[in-house]
């Protein structure tokens, strides 16, 4: 592929999920889904250029949505976790072969990635623990808990949409693209 087409089609799926991102203004309760389907995108990038093109356009896509969001949590979730797990998802994987394992990791880097994003915005944006839940630091640990569930149900998924595009789409997109392989 072209370097000019890497960088169009790096292009393109940023800014979808820049767009992704802005509908957290119109859709605020999905302000974790948004950043997990956005970060998502970048699956394709990862697949077909490699984990350079698409930490860039991670990178892009966390400064535009930090500068543009008035929703900060929504911005923070992507910066903080979902737009760059699936950058190292499969090379993850490849390292940590025994699944156990595995989803121990990836279930800690999760939880951390979250603890972390959360004291950024209660330290640094200035949110107060009773904007995010009513019930206190208890709240905050359930939110934590189902947020891990949505995690593993997310992984999943995209373990199952990273198989559907190897065996269904990609030889259809690397042929409107112009790659042989």
């Amino acid at each position: 592929m072209r370097s000019s087409t890497k960088t169009a089609l790096g292009g393109i799926v940023a800014a979808l999920s820049v767009t992704l991102m802005l509908l957290s203004a119109v859709v605020p309760f999905l302000e974790y889904a948004l950043p997990a389907f956005s970060g998502a995108l970048l699956l394709l990038l990862v697949i077909e250029l490699g984990r350079g093109w698409a930490f860039g356009a991670y990178l892009s896509v966390s400064i535009l949505s930090l500068i543009m969001l008035t929703n900060k949590e929504a911005a923070m979730m992507y910066v903080a976790f979902f737009g760059w797990y699936p950058v190292i998802k499969q090379s993850l994987e490849r390292v940590l072969r025994l699944k156990p394992l595995a989803w121990l990791v990836k279930i800690v880097i999760f939880a951390c990635s979250m603890v972390a994003a959360y004291f950024i915005l209660i330290k640094l944006f200035g949110m107060r623990i009773e904007d995010l839940t009513d019930h206190g630091l208890k709240g905050l640990l359930g939110l934590l808990g189902m947020a891990v569930v949505m995690f593993v149900v997310l992984d999943v998924c995209m373990s199952r949409l990273i198989l559907l595009y190897e065996r269904r789409w990609q030889k259809k997109f690397r042929k409107l693209f112009g790659r042989k392989d």
